[in-house]
């Protein structure tokens, strides 16, 4: 079985020493299901590995990672990350080259939560603990860290129905294989009165569609012929509940090409193209997810999970989350999953270690929050937006 090895650096930054204070003679308390045993040698640094699904979507490479890696760096362990390209057979084998090279933590953004169990397993085989990165994957001994996506999803239909409260509304979800296309954020619609809404003849779901891999250019392709259908039936689109910012940016570009009436559109991310559609009135509301902060917590777990510690003991440090998005709990807490059905209360629910971060809706009238916050710049923000009758942000 691996054993964990870190040891602290004497150019640790202030935060990340709060995290790493183990060291020689640290709890070695297994990680909870047995991931990882064993104390803590006195020599040796911490490799962690990072499996990501995509570099498609520009936010893993933009924010995620970048601060994964400082973080796990100013603690004096080793980043070490692979690109999977959407493939879930390729993630498995990278997973694999990762615990060769040495791996003594694994980040796992899972492209498919069930396909990538094989490579969890060959991890626990080899006595590995297991970050599942803001896509859950279904196993008790993962340390599960991410956003409050029911959240996310009762924010986006929050934000639309105060828009657009009754209508036609088109559904664009995201990759079925991902638990938070499927499960969390039409829970969090739900949770918003959506079904109610259904049900009350308010609302009438005109198309419910998914989109494989999250992909901007599917989104489009099935929003075009939603449309075309739609038009055939003399049934007009009021509004357009679209899981993310690259399915958005589909339907927003299949609107256009279509010539088709500006409907409110929401989405979830923040990437700079969509808060520029925010800016220009063609995307409604965008759930600001913070990255930068959800990277950082996933280093400063890694090296505690480097150290031995239990999955149940790691602690954010003070300071290193903004305190905006930050969990209540800054101790990793349960959190019960959906089960491998994908249906709560079903029966098969696990419980998890996690660190469940919060997201900000953003609209017109909010924009200020995201040039405040450093996340982007006025230009681009505002690029090919009219200043005299675009949003205070842009003036």
């Amino acid at each position: 079985m691996r054993i964990p090895r870190f040891t602290a650096l004497p150019v640790l930054a202030a935060v990340v020493l709060t995290a790493c204070t183990g060291g020689p003679g640290a709890s070695s308390s297994p990680t909870q299901g047995g991931s990882a045993s064993g104390s803590v040698p006195a020599t040796g640094e911490c490799t962690v590995g990072v499996s990501w699904n995509n570099f498609q979507q520009p936010r893993w490479a933009a924010t995620d990672k970048p601060n994964m890696e400082k973080t796990i760096e100013d603690g004096g362990g080793k980043f070490i990350d692979v690109d999977a390209n959407l493939d879930t057979v390729q993630q498995l084998t990278d997973v694999e080259n990762l615990i060769n090279q040495g791996a003594d933590v694994l980040v796992l953004l899972a492209q498919d939560n069930k396909a990538i169990l094989p490579a969890l397993q060959k991890a626990k085989d080899n006595g590995i603990p297991v970050i599942a990165y803001d896509r859950l994957i279904e196993d008790p001994d993962v340390l599960y860290i991410t956003f409050d996506n029911v959240g996310v999803g009762q924010a986006e239909a929050e934000a639309m129905f105060q828009k657009q409260p009754t209508g036609n509304y088109v559904l664009i979800k995201g990759d079925p294989g991902d638990p938070n296309a499927s499960t969390f954020l039409p829970q969090g619609w739900d949770n918003a009165g959506l079904k109610d809404k259904v049900d009350s003849g308010d609302i009438k779901i005109v198309a419910d569609q998914f989109t494989d891999a999250w992909d901007t250019q599917t989104a489009q392709n099935n929003m075009e012929a939603i449309i075309d259908k739609a038009n055939a039936d003399n049934v007009h689109i009021d509004a357009v509940l679209a899981e993310n910012d690259s399915t958005a940016l589909g339907v927003v570009a299949a609107l256009q090409s279509k010539s088709y009436d500006i409907v409110p559109v929401s989405g979830q991310d923040g990437d700079p193209a969509n808060l520029n559609n925010v800016a220009k009135g063609l995307q409604y509301v965008d759930i600001w997810k913070n990255s930068n902060e959800l990277g950082k917590a996933a280093g400063a777990a890694a090296l505690q999970l480097c150290q031995g510690k239990a999955m149940g003991e790691v602690t954010l440090p003070d300071g290193l989350i903004d305190p905006s998005v930050a969990p209540d709990s800054l101790t990793a807490s349960d959190f019960t999953t959906p089960g491998p059905d994908g249906k709560p209360d079903s029966g098969d629910e696990n419980t998890v270690k996690s660190f469940i971060l919060k997201p900000t809706p953003i609209t017109a009238d909010t924009l200020n929050l995201v040039i405040d916050g450093g996340w982007i710049t006025k230009d681009k923000l505002c690029e090919g937006v009219d200043a005299a009758s675009g949003p205070d942000a842009c003036k």
